[in-house]
């Protein structure tokens, strides 16, 4: 299987996570997205044009929670998915709140403070700044009281909800994100940075982002 990925996408790291948790051989293909003919690649195999990108043989997927999903489903044994149906709908819950609310948030200090400046697109904007202020006090807060009894996200255990909403974090330095008032959160993020997928995913990224 071939991912095509690029470093400073959190959904890409978090497919890349997926399959280090998951012992998956993936085949990492790094894309250029400041390159005018990388992108047209990228956009010859997803119509959004944005990574991360599956090829399984003949199978094209797009769409990072898609993706995990489906590493997971193909791997026996495997306890981050689970299989009855209540457990797994609770992990895809907290999977579509990441992709639609809590990383959306993160991604608004993340392009303000930190690629803006990458691609010369200008200084801040405080007004953006604030709006991504108001939905992380709402999302993270949303978070940070659901896990005030808890060790995991979703079930007793580590789950594809734990990667999922955990992958927009390792922007978070950079992006110079206000997460300070929530401990439940920092607690629970300490948690997931001591996973052997979470440490090998940022050794192999962190040279690529220099």
């Amino acid at each position: 299987m071939r991912l095509y990925h690029h470093p400073l996408s959190s959904n890409a790291q978090r497919v890349v996570m997926t399959a280090h948790h998951l012992g998956l051989p993936l085949e990492l293909v790094l894309l250029d997205l400041f390159s005018t003919e990388q992108r047209k690649h990228l956009l010859a195999i997803n119509p959004n044009e944005k990574v991360p990108v599956l090829v399984d043989g003949d199978f094209i997927l797009w769409e990072s929670c898609a993706i995990m999903q489906y590493l997971a489903d193909q791997t026996p044994g495997q306890t981050v998915y689970p299989t009855e149906l209540r457990a797994r709908a609770d992990v895809n819950r907290w999977m579509f709140w990441s992709a639609q609310h809590f990383a959306p948030a993160i991604g608004i200090f993340h392009w303000e403070n930190f690629i803006k400046g990458l691609v010369g697109a200008g200084r801040p904007d405080p007004l953006e700044l604030q709006r991504g202020l108001t939905d992380l006090e709402t999302y993270a807060g949303v978070l940070d009281r659901h896990l005030a009894r808890r060790q995991w996200v979703s079930g007793p255990d580590l789950t594809l909800a734990d990667l999922a909403i955990a992958a927009p974090l390792m922007v978070a330095a950079a992006g110079r994100v206000p997460l300070q008032p929530y401990t439940n959160l920092q607690a629970w993020f300490c948690r997931v940075q001591e996973l052997d997928a979470w440490r090998q995913t940022t050794l192999e990224e962190a040279p690529l982002m220099a």
